[in-house]
């Protein structure tokens, strides 16, 4: 694959995965449709469509996928959609990169991967912005909704580590969304007393699932193979800044000092830490 055909599939892949916290603040905020009812949409518009791609890519879905992936896949989204009752789409997707990044982080830390002390600082300086941005004040995002977003990330987290070379990637995540679609039904029948939908939500749901998740992951997985694993993890860190730009331009939030300098802290100390550097080869913790 050429670099410019790279370079593209990678920067819509990004976009895409963005748009999912501008599609369901959108639809959360200014629809009828509820959050159950928007989870419910997502996955299962996100099942057709990965579908479709695998069987046109010559994947076969037949034991794709496992039941405990697909649980860690719903309760991401149930609890994305949920804290977007409440949160800005900007800070919504900062707490939730900087959820899933500290889950896999974490998990190498407790696997004995060893870091050098850059990576210590930087690990140091994304867990003090978490922090910062949590703290008390003014432009502190809403408590619930926050712990609902760090619920998301760390389940994402863990889909993502339980993926890793799963076979067929688009195969194995339509397999998965195929699996959740049962548990988000079952969602949605025990909060039918609070379901409400309208046209506009159920086509941003729609979108969220079938382009910005299923088009979108099958974008990345096209890219992922030609991109080294350091560039990977780092083209990620724009995921949360484009959020924020589409959430100035289409949902009129402004930027606080408070996001900001958060931003800063957690992309940066992230940076330190996925970002290859000749001092890797340093191996002392």
């Amino acid at each position: 694959m050429s670099p410019v055909r790279v370079t593209v599939l990678t920067l819509l892949a990004m976009v895409a995965f963005a748009a999912n916290s501008l599609l369901c603040r959108l639809a959360l905020k200014g629809t009828s449709i509820d959050a159950a009812s928007f989870t419910s949409v997502r996955i299962a518009s996100g099942a057709l469509v990965l579908s479709m791609i695998a069987r046109l890519r010559g994947g076969r879905l037949g034991g794709a996928g496992n039941w405990l992936s697909a649980l860690a896949l719903f309760t991401y989204a149930a609890a994305f959609s949920f804290a977007y009752l409440s949160l800005p789409a900007s800070t919504g997707a900062l707490l939730l990169f900087g959820a899933v990044q500290t889950t896999m982080i974490g998990y190498g830390i407790r696997k004995g991967e060893r870091f050098h002390r850059w990576q210590w600082v930087g690990l140091t300086c994304a867990l003090a912005g978490l922090a910062g941005l949590l703290l008390p004040g003014v432009s502190a995002p809403s408590p619930g909704g926050a712990v609902l977003m760090l619920a998301a990330g760390v389940a994402w987290g863990i889909y993502s580590l339980r993926g890793k070379g799963a076979g067929n990637p688009t195969a194995v995540t339509a397999g998965n969304f195929l699996r959740a679609v049962p548990l988000a039904a079952a969602l949605s029948a025990a909060m039918s007393a609070h379901a409400s939908i309208d046209c506009a939500g159920f086509w941003y749901a729609t979108g969220s699932g079938a382009v910005a998740s299923g088009i979108g992951y099958a974008i990345w997985y096209t890219a992922l193979p030609s991109l080294k694993a350091g560039n990977a993890a780092t083209v990620q860190l724009s995921v949360p800044v484009i959020a924020t730009l589409g959430a100035v331009a289409f949902l009129g939030e402004s930027v606080t000092i408070r996001i900001v300098l958060a931003s800063a802290a957690i992309l940066g100390g992230i940076a330190l830490v996925v970002v290859p550097r000749g001092t890797q080869h340093d191996r002392r913790a």
